[in-house]
């Protein structure tokens, strides 16, 4: 009856095998939790946006201007109404505008670039931007917030718009086409 021996110290070495290796390295068994790099990078963000909605709020509050929000974070503010068309995806619009910082510093406007055009629902625009034109009609004029996220994000415009900035559009809607 060796051969019987010999199995159950074979089943015995390898349950002890099994409860070892199932144990994980030392490191990870001290009960610590261990962070996910991913559930981090989302509380950081979120930590991003909350602190940029504030400066946007600050923002309003301290020129009393009483703005609507949409579910994407654009603030808006129809101050004069006009009574054109309204604009559509798939028509052009034309305007004139003033994009400026949160700072008040200006930095692109249509006096020194010409008024913009483009069509809805092409791109080719900052997403806010379009989501904020398709809330007026020819003649409107419109004050808009865009969080960064609706702006130029991250990067940027690589010129006069910084990394993470909200922008703000004064808007005159010129013509739906």
């Amino acid at each position: 009856m060796p051969w019987l021996y010999y199995s159950i110290n074979i089943v015995l070495f390898g349950g002890l095998l099994f409860l070892i290796s199932c144990q994980g390295p030392p490191e990870l068994n001290d009960k610590r939790e261990v962070e996910n790099p991913k559930n981090t990078l989302i509380e950081v963000n979120k930590n991003l946006v909350k602190s940029e909605d504030q400066r946007i709020e600050d923002f309003i509050s301290r020129y009393h201007w009483q703005m609507k929000k949409t579910g994407t974070g654009l603030r808006y503010m129809i101050y004069k109404q006009g009574d054109g068309e309204e604009a559509e995806i798939g028509r052009i619009v034309r305007f004139e505008y003033t994009v400026s910082l949160l700072s008040g510093e200006d930095c692109y406007t249509s006096d020194d670039l010409g008024p913009k055009e483009f069509l809805i629902g092409k791109g080719g625009v900052e997403s806010g931007l379009e989501e904020a034109i398709l809330l007026l009609k020819k003649g409107d004029r419109a004050k808009f917030i865009l969080p960064s996220h609706l702006a130029f994000g991250l990067p940027g415009d690589g010129n006069k718009i910084p990394s993470k900035a909200a922008i703000v559009y004064d808007v005159n809607l010129l013509e739906v086409l």
